[in-house]
């Protein structure tokens, strides 16, 4: 993500996330992906707050967010850069509590009436095809850009 790089994703502003809570999954997902490579700059909150039309609060508290899980690191004066995949800390809680969910939408397939079988296919269908869509806006977005230059 270089400067005015900001629409490398979007907002849904019908999405259950709040715009605060899809800056960081979109951040996320561009660096778990290799998009945004180790040590490579972000643009500014006041660069990214107006690429993507939303309160510079609201992506300065995003940043503070990844910064405390280590997904990213400031250096007063220079900027805010992707940290190492090393440096990312895994909340337990935050595990335990997609667990739940997992295992509630598990519980409710089966109580719909499908079969275990059907259920655990439908689990690994869905895994596939996440899969295959992590960070394929974005890649999208990105080649686009280089074919242009």
């Amino acid at each position: 993500m270089q400067k005015g790089d900001g629409n490398m994703f979007q907002l849904d502003s019908k999405s259950h996330l709040s715009i605060y809570e899809q800056v960081i999954e979109n951040i996320k997902e561009l660096i778990m992906t290799d998009i945004l490579a180790e040590d490579s700059k972000l643009p500014s909150v006041r660069e990214l707050s107006k690429d993507l039309t939303v309160n510079p609060n609201t992506v300065q508290k995003a940043f503070k967010e990844l910064e405390r899980e280590g997904y990213i690191y400031t250096i007063s004066g220079k900027g805010t850069f992707v940290s190492p995949k090393d440096d990312i800390t895994t909340d337990p809680s935050k595990i335990a509590e997609l667990q739940g969910v997992i295992s509630a939408a598990y519980k409710s397939l089966l109580n719909m009436g499908l079969g275990e079988p059907d259920v655990r296919q439908l689990v690994v269908d869905t895994m596939n095809e996440a899969d295959s869509s992590f960070g394929t806006a974005a890649r999208k977005d990105l080649k686009g850009k280089e074919q242009k230059k």
